[in-house]
């Protein structure tokens, strides 16, 4: 039995469910339930399947192109084994290719036409992994091919049909996250070629650029901060220009941040500092300011020893006094701390009072 999770819902699973319960304890028969794009199921629609597949009723046979681990219920997944699909490399596309082309029943074999060795390595490219792209291209070469009267599918042909199709691409889905952590992980690395790449990648495929742009504010704070404070001005300029230009003209203004991001000189003091201050609070929870740090702005206040003790550091040489701002169980707690010291850090760690 076939179910599309397109067209199908709870109502048709029963009967699915019926049917496949008839044949099994009448006729001995076990059903095979074949279930396209099962990631379209809702929870409700998943949760109906759940007591069929445990009892045995049908063999559930899903397919999707959605991850799995996000599109399913963890309780129907972990009574599935999931096979994994890989893309096909360049001599199964070729071989796709040819056994289409000599077809008559199901292919392009009425036409009697030959496919160059140029057209067939233009097609694999184009076609990147995907057996399906691969026969809707050669398909409109071939149309393309006897238009001008010709046998011989050519590159030129093969262009003529990718031209302006769209790149394999979701924005939810794996190949996001997949692009998205390769331009992240190319910029931590320093590598700026591999990180335009990656970036032209996502937006020629019709990522958001507002995505992109933000990754990158995000990272000149993150993995750079203030080694190179100029970071992130660097890449809010960028998001500035984004929205007064918009696409394509940004598409330069971005290209610079991520080159500017790839060759900064690198540094996670923000993340950490912030993650050592997060991990005292939640240690020590809500210590009280010192009385000292509060402002005395009332009479309860003033009386309460609100502002005594405290030093104003401009009424001392260079505005510095010698002064601890912490609360006192933390007195001493080092929160930032410059593990590497690189670019600007230097400076900023030479400023340290101790």
């Amino acid at each position: 039995m076939v179910l599309s999770a397109v067209q199908s819902g709870v109502k048709e699973l029963r009967e699915v469910a019926a049917e496949a319960e008839l044949q099994r304890s009448h006729y001995g028969r076990q059903t095979l339930l074949f279930v396209d794009e099962i990631h379209r199921f809702s929870k409700t629609g998943q949760d109906a399947l759940l007591p069929h597949v445990e009892r045995g009723v049908f063999i559930l046979c899903g397919a999707t192109t959605e991850n799995p681990s996000f599109a399913l219920t963890a309780a129907l997944l972990s009574r599935c084994l999931l096979l994994r699909f890989e893309p096909h490399d360049d001599e199964a596309l070729r071989n796709i290719a040819m056994r289409a082309l000599s077809d008559a029943q199901r292919g392009l074999g009425a036409q009697a036409l030959a496919l160059a060795d140029d057209g067939a390595a233009a097609l694999v490219l184009a076609a990147s992994g995907d057996a399906r792209r691969c026969l809707g291209l050669l398909e409109i070469a071939a149309e393309r091919a006897t238009s001008r009267g010709q046998g011989t599918i050519e590159q030129a042909d093969v262009q003529a049909a990718a031209e302006g199709s769209v790149w394999g691409h979701d924005r939810r889905g794996d190949q996001h996250y997949a692009l998205a952590s390769a331009f992240i992980k190319s910029l931590r690395g320093s590598d700026a070629d591999a990180a335009v790449y990656w970036m032209v990648r996502m937006l020629e495929a019709g990522q958001e650029p507002r995505f992109v742009v933000r990754r990158m504010v995000i990272f000149a704070s993150e993995d750079v901060g203030n080694a190179d404070p100029q970071a992130l001005a660097v890449a809010t300029n960028a998001q500035r220009a984004f929205e007064f230009l918009g696409m394509p003209e940004a598409s330069f203004a971005l290209t610079q941040a991520a080159i500017y991001l790839a060759l900064a000189p690198k540094s996670n003091t923000a993340l950490t500092a912030y993650a050592n201050a997060r991990r005292l609070m939640k240690e020590h929870g809500q210590l009280p300011v010192p009385p000292k740090l509060r402002n005395a702005s009332s009479t309860v206040a003033k009386v309460l020893g609100h502002g005594a003790g405290y030093q104003y550091p401009h009424d001392f040489a260079g505005a510095y006094v010698a002064e601890s701002y912490m609360p006192q169980a933390l007195e001493g707690a080092q929160i930032v701390v410059h593990a590497h010291q690189n670019g600007f850090e230097q400076e900023l760690e030479s400023r340290r009072r101790k």
